[in-house]
């Protein structure tokens, strides 16, 4: 317990959700017949899931689909070893079918990326099938089963599983 009377789990846990929250590159690892592939993409993080736009085409797409998991990362630009912060995950990747869910990410994603609306002509206002035309890109959640937090602040290699 800290002074405060909170648990070191929960500083942590909030440092954790803090480097998620202002991170904007996840990068997602799978692997396949083809071998190990890491890409990483722009995400927003809604309701327990990173979503993000990919190619049903590209290689991670392919490989986390068909293997039924994939492992993700995401990290804080260090200058030092004593100021290395990251998140380590596991879990799986869906494609989204909820129109609902969609627009929410969708708009979400606008507001956290506004240089995507400069993909669209300055009259119109990105709906679900001109976003996915654009891009030919479909909308995909990566869901953790697994969650560790690396922050060197805290000692070498200082890591912490997050409940989630």
């Amino acid at each position: 317990m800290t002074a405060g009377g909170e648990s070191i789990s929960e500083d942590w846990r909030e440092a954790a959700l803090a480097l998620i929250q202002g991170g904007s590159t996840l990068t997602l690892a799978t692997a396949g017949q083809a071998g190990p592939w890491s890409a990483p993409v722009y995400y927003i993080c809604l309701d327990r899931s990173f979503y993000f736009f990919s190619s049903p085409e590209s290689r991670h797409i392919q490989q986390a689909l068909d293997s039924g998991v994939a492992a993700a990362s995401l990290f804080h630009q260090a200058d030092s070893w004593q100021a290395i912060r990251g998140i380590q995950m596991t879990g799986t990747v869906q494609l989204i079918r909820s129109v609902a869910l969609s627009l929410k990410a969708i708009t979400t994603y606008l507001k956290r990326f506004p240089f995507t609306r400069e993909f669209f002509p300055n009259d119109t206002t990105p709906d679900l099938d001109s976003f996915f035309s654009r891009f030919k890109a479909r909308l995909y959640a990566f869901t953790p089963t697994d969650i560790y937090y690396t922050d060197n602040r805290f000692g070498f290699s200082a890591r912490q599983r997050i409940d989630w």
